[in-house]
This record gives C-alpha cells, sequence and structure tokens, in this order.
C-alpha cells in the first residue's frame, strides 16, 4: 500500500512521542534559515507540509516541548530525547510542518524547492538539484 493511501506515522527517537498526519502531505520543501540549521545541526531541513487538521499527537503528548520563536512557527520537539518532530502556527493550530526524518516510512512527496537560501550554511554547498530556490520565505499557494 503506497503512503498515498494510508496514514502516515512517525515519533521521536526514544519512542516517547508518537503521532499520525491522516492525510497525504500537500507539499515538501527544504529550509536553510539559521533557526533550522541550529535546531538541526544541519545546513537544511527537509519538512514536510500536512493537510489542515490531518495532523494529531498519538502518544506523548505530555512529553512534547515547544520553542516558541517570535515572528515565527512553533518548534515541536520531544522533551526527553530531544528529536525535532514537528512545527506548527501560532495563529492557527491546524496548520503543522512535519520534519520528513521524523516518518517512519516513505513520505510520498519530495521536497520541490528550497526556502531561505540567502542564509544557507557557507560550508556545505547547496546541491545543483534544479529545485526552485526562494531567498526568503517560499510564498505557499
Amino acid at each position: 500500500m503506497s503512503s498515498h493511501n494510508r496514514h502516515l506515522t512517525g515519533g521521536c527517537n526514544c519512542g516517547a512521542v508518537r503521532f499520525e498526519v491522516a492525510a497525504p502531505l500537500v507539499s515538501a520543501s527544504y529550509c536553510h534559515c539559521r533557526r533550522c540549521q541550529r535546531r538541526t545541526g544541519t545546513a537544511a531541513s527537509a519538512n514536510g507540509r500536512t493537510e489542515p487538521g490531518s495532523f494529531r499527537v498519538l502518544t506523548g503528548e505530555d512529553r512534547l516541548r515547544a520553542w516558541k520563536p517570535e515572528g515565527g512557527w512553533e518548534k515541536w520537539f520531544c522533551g526527553d530525547c530531544g528529536s525535532a518532530l514537528f512545527s506548527r502556527s501560532p495563529e492557527d493550530a491546524s496548520q503543522v510542518g512535519v520534519r520528513l526524518g521524523a516518518l517512519d516510512d516513505d513520505p510520498g512527496v519530495r521536497p520541490g524547492a528550497r526556502q531561505f537560501v540567502a542564509y544557507a550554511a557557507p560550508w556545505e554547498p547547496i546541491p545543483d538539484d534544479n529545485l526552485p530556490r526562494f531567498p526568503e520565505g517560499r510564498v505557499v499557494d
């Protein structure tokens, strides 16, 4: 069964937090912003945008912690093992982006763009992958 016909599941490294996405991901992209670099320790973060209202925490809600930066989406992670799991709009909790690395299986989508490339890490060149590049945030349709 392809990931387009079933719920996606995911969770943290220690297993305390589990979640599901009940609809296919709308899109995916790489983010090169400094917040993502510092949050992940990598040059870019691979994220999938969920259909509004399709994301649900199954277990470990009490283990979740969030960093809620001014002017940005909330960054949710496991308070026990530190795994980055998802981000959420502070204005609309139904708007969620999941970290592709936190999913159990193939998400069914591939990153289709790179955003915040103006802040790309100088120590890891952006690959020549023909993806659209946005200096700042990508305008989502």
